[in-house]
């Protein structure tokens, strides 16, 4: 089984770890305001049946970029974990192909993610402004990716998800990995609404596929009934081959153990057939980030 989503991480190397908390999108976090390594992810997924994992950036300082996928690839040098790294470039840039050319020589580089998620709501903001989707340097650089075999992981809220599904259209070469199955943070009956015609809309596009993950993020817990409602609903859009787990570990450490979450999800996706438990759990991280 693979945890296609986890970071790892070096306190004196991530910006909004230190000095005073600042409002984050799942709250506060002075519990993982610390160095959270290799040695620590392990144990925490010991007995979990997880065989390999996907390290997602971390949003280092943007200038050190490359200086984060070295670091995560000596790791993994050392200690055989993780088995795929997704870093981060700057898609607003004029030209974003010398960034991608100095990771390149990094053999774990799977796909590359700048957060496009914008809300209202300032604390639940990442981007600058809401249509970075739509802008035209964006699409260009993200198309750029086809050339180098990544994909890329592409985050959005509900009101996004429509510019987010013409961006991956402009890419038809690219995969796009939607993030925490876009990011459900309104539970009213309206904004599910939204958000299940959002995820349709993204459904449509074949070079799109979703992340299980992040489930506690705008709750602040973990809730099986949750987890297995997202699961299932996902599960219905997008089908199986298109769907994939991930821990968000250790953010979700906030609230849970990796064994409570984990089971949570083997739970909430008990309902499936075999061959689709297998696919969310396995089969489709393997085929998306070449595991």
């Amino acid at each position: 089984m693979i945890d296609a989503h986890h970071h790892i991480w070096r306190q004196k190397d991530l910006p909004w770890l230190l000095g005073p908390e600042q409002p984050r999108i799942f709250g506060s976090y002075g519990a993982i305001k610390r160095d959270y390594l290799i040695e620590e992810y392990l144990e925490d997924l010991k007995g979990s049946g997880i065989e390999k994992s996907v390290y997602v950036q971390a949003n280092w300082a943007p200038n050190w970029f490359e200086d984060e996928v070295a670091w995560v690839q000596s790791v993994a040098d050392e200690h055989g974990w993780p088995h795929g790294i997704v870093g981060y470039a700057d898609f607003t840039t004029r030209d974003v192909r010398p960034q991608l050319d100095r990771l390149k020589k990094f053999p774990l580089m799977r796909g590359l993610r700048q957060q496009l998620h914008w809300h209202e709501n300032p604390a639940y903001r990442f981007a600058p402004e809401p249509d970075l989707p739509s802008d035209p340097t964006v699409r260009r650089n993200i198309d750029c990716l086809s050339d180098y075999g990544w994909s890329f992981d592409l985050q959005v809220f509900a009101p996004q998800m429509e510019a987010a599904a013409g961006l991956a259209e402009s890419c038809p070469d690219v995969t796009f990995v939607l993030q925490h199955a876009g990011m459900l943070e309104d539970t009213s009956a309206e904004g599910r609404k939204a958000w299940e015609a959002g995820m349709k809309r993204l459904a449509k596009c074949d070079n799109v596929v979703t992340k299980l993950s992040a489930f506690g993020t705008f709750i602040h817990r973990n809730d099986p009934e949750f987890v297995s409602d997202m699961i299932v609903t996902t599960e219905k859009i997008f089908g199986a081959k298109r769907c994939l787990f991930g821990s968000n570990f250790p953010i979700e450490k906030l609230w849970t153990t990796y064994e409570e979450l984990f089971d949570a999800f083997l739970t909430g996706a008990s309902g499936l057939s075999k061959p689709k438990q297998k696919a969310i759990f396995n089969d489709t991280a393997a085929r998306i980030y070449r595991l």
